[in-house]
């Protein structure tokens, strides 16, 4: 009799075993296959030039749309984006969607919110005194 107890719960702790690791695996796929989705939008949303400045130093200025003197930094991974005004750093800003979501829509989401209404992001998004000048 124990040995049949012992055997019907190894089978629940394999099946249980077996049903996590389906479901990590499943999440994993939906992740990464929404993280390349996201590397597609955002080639598509950005310039060449902006893209290229992306990879290389971390971060797509945006300039503002009611404000040329005024770029924003958008940092391509987690973090505050700097607001540059007359070549100083004025504020920092944070602004991120209530769930997760790959960096590269967050990128996405900066500039394109940017662009459609600079005032309404402004409003938005939480306001920091400029940490360092720069």
């Amino acid at each position: 009799m124990e040995t049949l107890a012992f055997m019907v719960i190894g089978m629940i702790v394999d099946l249980s075993l077996i049903l996590c690791v389906n479901f990590i695996v499943k999440n994993f796929l939906k992740w990464s296959g929404a993280k390349q989705r996201a590397i597609e939008l955002l080639r598509a949303v950005l310039s060449v030039d902006q893209h290229h400045q992306l990879v290389q130093l971390g971060y797509v200025d945006i300039s503002g749309p009611q404000d040329q003197e005024r770029i924003y930094h958008v940092p391509r991974g987690p973090g505050l984006v700097r607001v540059i005004e007359k070549e100083s750093l004025t504020m920092s800003l944070c602004l991120k969607p209530l769930e997760k979501v790959p960096d590269a829509d967050i990128v996405v989401m900066h500039k394109l919110m940017l662009e459609a209404d600079e005032e309404t992001y402004l409003q938005t998004a939480n306001r920091f005194a400029p940490l360092c000048a720069g």
